[in-house]
């Protein structure tokens, strides 16, 4: 494994040569807070995950089609010295790509990905902005309404509980609390 990949100061580089819009750097650093708290639960190397999550979107402002994102950033990420398993887990996040996810490290970070931005989404919308007043069924009930943050999957939010072989809830409780834990930095 190349240290490159467990290099978070080198990793926030990339990410911010890449990426200039703060909403998506807060999405990559949200991702990358449930991702490394996944990898603690599973004595995991925290480091290695969590550079995969901040890393797993950084193409996308640049090459934002379906066509381009992940593979342009797959390509840089080589060029730059990144091996194929952090660049798989990459790719494996979106399901277009047609990689499958088979580790688990895939499957946390797909399944984290639309569910940290549908939290955060939820944030917003509370009174004082704060992750603290989230709760578990406010999450489930803004799934429930279509219209809001309309661009986040829900079925990509369930499948990924499925596919982690985790309940939805607990899930969902699992990935509020670590973004509490990461507030200040997320902006939450």
């Amino acid at each position: 494994m190349p240290d490159i990949e467990k290099d978070r100061e080198t990793c926030w580089q990339i990410l911010n040569e890449y990426t200039k819009s703060e909403s998506l750097i807060k999405h990559a650093l949200a991702v990358e807070t449930c991702v490394r708290a996944y990898a603690e639960k599973f004595n995991e190397d925290v480091e290695y995950w969590g550079n995969v999550a901040l890393l797993h979107d950084f193409d996308y402002e640049m090459y934002p089609s379906a066509e381009e994102h992940p593979y342009k950033g797959s390509e840089i990420l080589k060029e730059k010295g990144f091996g194929a398993d952090f660049r798989k887990a990459i790719l494996s996040h979106a399901d277009y790509t047609g990689v499958k996810r088979e580790t688990l490290l895939e499957k946390v970070l797909f399944a984290c990905d639309e569910l940290a931005g549908f939290i955060t989404a939820v944030t917003y919308v509370r009174p004082s902005k704060s992750v603290d007043e989230v709760e578990v069924k406010s999450v489930k009930k803004k799934l429930k309404d279509k219209a809001f943050a309309r661009a986040v999957s829900r079925e990509d939010i369930k499948r990924g509980a499925e596919e982690l072989g985790v309940p939805l809830e607990e899930h969902i409780e699992f990935c509020i609390k670590a973004l509490r834990k990461n507030k200040e930095a997320l902006g939450l």
